[in-house]
C-alpha cells in the first residue's frame, strides 16, 4: 500500500535536522522496521516541513509507524494518506448504494 506523510517539525527536532540528523537514514529505517520502504523524502517549504513517500504491507504497518512516530514527540500536524483502489471503492459503492434507504 503507497503512503504519503505530510508532517512539521516540533522545535526540538528542528534543532535536531539543524545539527545534522539523517533523517532519510532514520525513516528508511522506520519503513524497513514495519516492512516497508520508504522512497521519497522531501524537505518542503510551505503548510508543510516534509512530505514522505513510501510503500506499506497494510493499514495495521502504516497506522503502526505513524502511533510511534506521533508518539516521539518530534513531529505535529502529521498527515497520512493512503492510496485507495478506486475500483474496489466503487465496486462497494455501489452495493452500499443499492442496499441504502435514505429517511424521508
Amino acid at each position: 500500500m503507497k503512503v504519503t506523510i505530510l508532517a512539521n517539525y516540533e522545535p526540538h527536532a528542528a534543532k535536531g535536522l539543524i545539527q545534522g540528523s539523517n533523517r532519510e537514514a532514520a525513516v528508511q529505517a522506520l519503513f524497513e522496521s514495519v516492512g516497508g520502504r520508504m522512497t521519497s523524502l522531501m524537505f518542503t517549504r510551505g503548510m508543510y516541513d516534509v512530505v514522505v513517500n513510501g510503500e506499506v504491507p497494510d493499514q495495521v504497518a502504516g497506522m503502526g509507524m505513524a502511533l510511534a512516530v506521533r508518539a516521539s514527540g518530534s513531529l505535529s500536524d502529521m498527515v497520512v494518506l493512503e492510496e485507495l483502489d478506486m475500483k474496489a471503492v466503487l465496486a462497494v459503492a455501489n452495493k452500499a448504494a443499492g442496499a441504502y434507504k435514505p429517511a424521508g
